[in-house]
């Protein structure tokens, strides 16, 4: 199951999740391609990953920022960047630029943190912009609960896209992350399931007021749970199956 996109318009322009996506990418690409040797590389997110060790002992607070524009591979940026494109842009409609701006770097930094609660001793760095991320998808649910999100169903050689209510999406992911984290040990590095699960309660917490502010409860009974603007249909909905080929596997690198 994976997102695609939404039927939720944005009402202006959401130029902070561009300059956010860029500052990913861009940075990505730099340094990416910047370091001669894995070692070389190794310094680099040593430097500006965080640490949880670090900072249990009060050290490299800087990195719980940096680490949010850093990403361990292409697949890794690739996904966080979908999921930044398809629900940024209504949460940044409905917060404004730069409150937009403040509440995800507040929902990444307390992502990171919920990690370090979970490993305070890991010497594992943690990188990525999922925790923030994260967090908006915690104030979308808020916001708009029914709003339509368009998901990829792959079942073998079975493809079709679907869309289901965000509330249900977005539920079976937070689930998803629970019992990741209860399963994983976050000492030996993989997923982190509880900056997941930490990014996305910080978000949701600190919608509460904006959803107050719009009415609360009265909110959601004059828009349904729905987003405030006319939905965006589209016409494509299936994905033709794809046929079977006997042809050998090639080998390649490992994917996370």
């Amino acid at each position: 199951m994976f997102p695609l996109r939404d039927h939720n318009p944005s009402g202006r322009t959401p130029y902070v999740v561009y300059l956010l996506m860029a500052a990913n990418i861009l940075g990505f690409l730099w340094y990416s391609t910047s370091f001669p040797t894995d070692r070389s590389l190794a310094l680099f997110y040593a430097s500006f990953a965080t640490v949880p060790r670090e900072i249990t002992m009060g050290e490299g607070t800087l990195t719980l920022l940096t680490s949010m524009f850093i990403h361990g591979g292409f697949m890794h940026l690739a996904g966080n960047m979908l999921f930044l494109w398809i629900f940024g842009d209504n949460m940044e409609d409905e917060m404004g630029h730069l409150p937009f701006l403040a509440f995800y770097l507040i929902c990444g930094v307390g992502a990171t943190l919920a990690h370090v609660w979970s490993a305070p001793l890991s010497m594992v760095p943690l990188v990525g912009a999922s925790g923030a991320i994260a967090g908006v998808m915690g104030g979308y649910l808020l916001m708009f609960p029914k709003a339509r999100v368009d998901i990829l169903i792959i079942l073998i050689i079975f493809f079709r896209i679907i869309p289901i209510p965000a509330f249900i999406m977005l539920g079976l992911w937070l689930a998803m992350q629970f019992f990741g984290g209860l399963n994983a040990d976050p000492n030996l590095g993989g997923v982190a399931y509880w900056a997941h699960a930490g990014g996305f309660f910080v978000g949701l917490a600190l919608t509460v007021p904006l959803w107050i502010i719009r009415g609360g409860p009265r909110f959601w009974s004059r828009t349904q749970g729905h987003p405030p603007h006319p939905e965006t249909s589209y016409s494509a909905s299936r994905i033709p199956r794809v046929p079977r080929r006997n042809t050998p596997p090639r080998s390649g690198p490992w994917g996370k």
